[in-house]
């Protein structure tokens, strides 16, 4: 137990790239869409639908519009009802209510009653169902439609019969028990009454598993429109109601394919930031969040795809690294982002062209206009290679719809929050950004201004450096301005006992004379811990003041140990009392400080200033750090090492006024 607890301490940074790693792939995989039907959700009436035809891929129902329904329903409201009309036997009437009465007054009733029942008498019966102003009256085969108010009802019945008749009790007893001719039949509404009620009313019409539904370049009517809602509407209910495992897995290898490549890129060609947990943090992180992004707009509107600011990734992991990582970072991304969209080809073709030519925009990032201008480019590169795209591809109606740039222009000016993000960035991950470097070379910052004023001399020495540091890094390959920030810098801890280094000793006296050899050690020792503290007071960034720490490694105080030996002849001597506390240098760049700084300072204790006496001096003082082990931990190769020696040489030539001697 205990060594498996050991063995996961000791690889504890590749467990941690691990969880992030898995954590990852399952995050994109879940935000990926499922179907297609995210990239035809933004279809509306009148656009022109420029991707390949959109087929069927199952067979569904069309519904009803909801104006159609609306429409049918009101139609069923004023539906007309069928009645059906009768002709009673107006003799057996007259035996059966006037049979007392004379023959004038029977013939007479006989005539009233045959015009009644030929125009139509109806009660209002309880239980019978509203009607409009019209209804179907059904008389023996024939349907004829008329208007309910030109039948007789109760109220116009008695006034016809008063009109006809004296005999108020005949007359009363007629207008109780007449019967009517008119007739609601439940039967014939049935029919009408069932098709309200079905369910499957709803439905219009079928597509076919293979049918287009939209062609290339058609402009969408309002049919095409309602059908592509029902498509995109079932697909999302299958998707919903189905666990499609295949569908998961799917996703799930084509987020680990993609972000392993990129695990692999960073553990087989950027080692230096795969070593470090929080670089590898960054990277990931920046592919989620634009996974995210992509997956966001997409719900809404997949058409603005386009206005992800992709083009941001370049600059932000071009800002903290290099120009490699930068597009190996955005290609993955662009591979991610591309299972949203429906034309991937398109999208692919697009994103690459604006952000190779981002990369190049800001490949030199010396100054923080350089964003503005990488704002305008990006968008003269989305523009010019969509127009492209579409001449190639015929569909030029595309390139002349000026809301299609408008996804573009988001994007482009999206490019301009890079400068909050660094900061953020920066703040987030401890990294340190060129704009920042910038801003601490500027001799007029407090801390250069104090060193500058104080101890003029290391000053004077943090420069020349600086430019040995710098030149050397352009030659060899590194992060020049960087290793030049970490130059001035680098002795800021002499601001404490200034007259203790010689550059900064005026006349011959020097105080080192009233002390020990172990005390002066100590002192010029101390100058890196009391860097370090000044540094972290000012809150300089721990990149800054790693070069502060490892500019003497762990080398010794040469000349008072020398002294200290030579006073202590025969005796065991404790040369750690005389050592730096290290680190000794664990990058290219402050490798190259240490080589810089012992060279400089060893050079202004020469006697004469000769092409010989310099070579030689460079050579013995990078060797000797060489043979102390300095540079075991850097990137740094004897060929790099030889470069940076002839740097040196001539760049001290140069500032000592030495000829060269040619051969006589």
């Amino acid at each position: 137990m205990n060594s498996l607890f050991t063995k996961i301490r000791d690889k504890h940074a590749l467990w941690y790239k691990g969880i992030i790693f898995l954590f990852c792939v399952c995050l994109c995989a879940y935000l990926l869409p499922k179907h297609n039907y995210q990239q035809t959700k933004a279809i509306h009436e009148g656009d022109v639908w420029l991707n390949e035809d959109v087929i069927a891929s199952f067979d569904f129902l069309i519904k009803k519009t909801d104006n159609e329904l609306n429409a049918e329903e009101q139609q069923k409201q004023d539906a007309k009802l069928y009645f059906t009309k009768t002709t009673p036997n107006t003799a057996d009437l007259i035996n059966e209510f006037a049979q007392d009465a004379s023959i004038k007054v029977q013939e007479k009733l006989k005539h009233t009653l045959d015009s009644i029942y030929t125009i139509g008498l109806y009660y209002q019966l309880t239980g019978t169902p509203a009607h409009s102003d019209s209804i179907y009256l059904v008389d023996e085969n024939e349907v004829s439609l008329i208007s309910f108010a030109k039948l007789i009802q109760e109220d116009a019945l008695e006034a016809i019969l008063k009109n006809s008749l004296s005999d108020n009790i005949l007359l009363q007893k007629l207008i109780v028990s007449l019967p009517s001719n008119i007739e609601y039949r439940e039967d014939f509404n049935k029919e009408i009454s069932v098709t309200k009620n079905n369910e499957s009313n709803i439905y219009k019409s079928k597509i076919n598993k293979g049918d287009i539904l939209i062609h290339k370049n058609d402009v969408i009517n309002s049919e095409q429109s309602n059908i592509i809602e029902n498509y995109n509407a079932e697909l999302l209910e299958q998707e919903e109601q189905s666990s499609n495992l295949t569908i998961w897995i799917g996703k799930f290898l084509a987020c680990l394919l993609i972000l392993g490549i990129m695990m692999l890129f960073l553990a087989f060609f950027r080692k230096s930031i795969f070593s470090q947990n929080s670089h590898v943090t960054f990277i990931y992180l920046i592919i989620v969040l634009l996974v995210l992004a992509s997956h966001t707009v997409c719900l809404y509107n997949p058409l603005y795809i386009y206005a992800v600011p992709f083009c941001l990734v370049p600059i932000l992991v071009r800002i903290f690294f290099d120009s490699r990582t930068s597009l190996f970072s955005f290609l993955i991304i662009i591979l991610l982002c591309a299972f949203f969209t429906n034309d991937k080809f398109e999208f692919v073709f697009i994103q690459l062209i604006a952000g190779i030519g981002t990369i190049f925009s800001v490949a030199d990032m010396g100054k923080r206009s350089k964003l503005l201008v990488s704002a305008f480019l990006t968008l003269i590169f989305y523009t010019i290679s969509f127009t492209t795209y579409h001449l190639v591809k015929d569909t030029t109606m595309a390139i002349q719809n000026i809301t299609n740039y408008i996804p573009f222009v988001i994007s482009a000016v999206c490019v301009l929050f890079a400068f909050p993000l660094i900061f953020l960035f920066e703040k987030l991950f401890g990294f340190i950004s060129d704009f920042t470097l910038l801003e601490l070379c500027d001799l007029n910052s407090p801390l250069l201004r104090q060193l500058s004023q104080k101890v003029p001399g290391t000053f004077q020495h943090s420069l020349q450096v600086a430019n040995l540091a710098e030149e050397a890094c352009y030659k060899i390959g590194g992060n020049a301005l960087l290793v030049r920030t970490g130059a001035m810098y680098h002795d800021i801890g002499k601001i404490v006992n200034p007259r203790f280094f010689t550059e900064n000793q005026v006349g011959e006296v020097s105080p080192h004379e009233d002390l020990s050899s172990q005390e002066s050690a100590k002192i010029i020792i101390d100058h890196v811990i009391h860097g370090i503290e000044i540094a972290k007071a000012n809150k300089l960034p721990e990149t800054i003041i790693d070069f502060i720490r490892t500019h003497h490694g762990t080398t010794t105080t040469r000349f008072f140990l020398h002294n200290y030996k030579k006073e202590h002849e025969g005796e065991i001597i404790n040369e750690d009392l005389f050592r730096y506390p290290g680190p000794i240098p664990f990058s290219r760049e402050t490798a190259i400080l240490m080589m810089a700084d012992g060279v400089e300072a060893a050079s202004r204790s020469i006697k004469k200033y000769d092409a010989i006496a310099i070579d030689d001096l460079v050579d013995r003082i990078i060797n000797h750090q060489i043979n102390e082990n300095q540079f075991i931990n850097a990137d740094i190769t004897f060929r790099d090492i030889n470069q940076i020696k002839k740097i040196f040489k001539k760049r001290l030539m140069n500032i000592y006024h030495v000829r060269i001697e040619y051969p006589r």
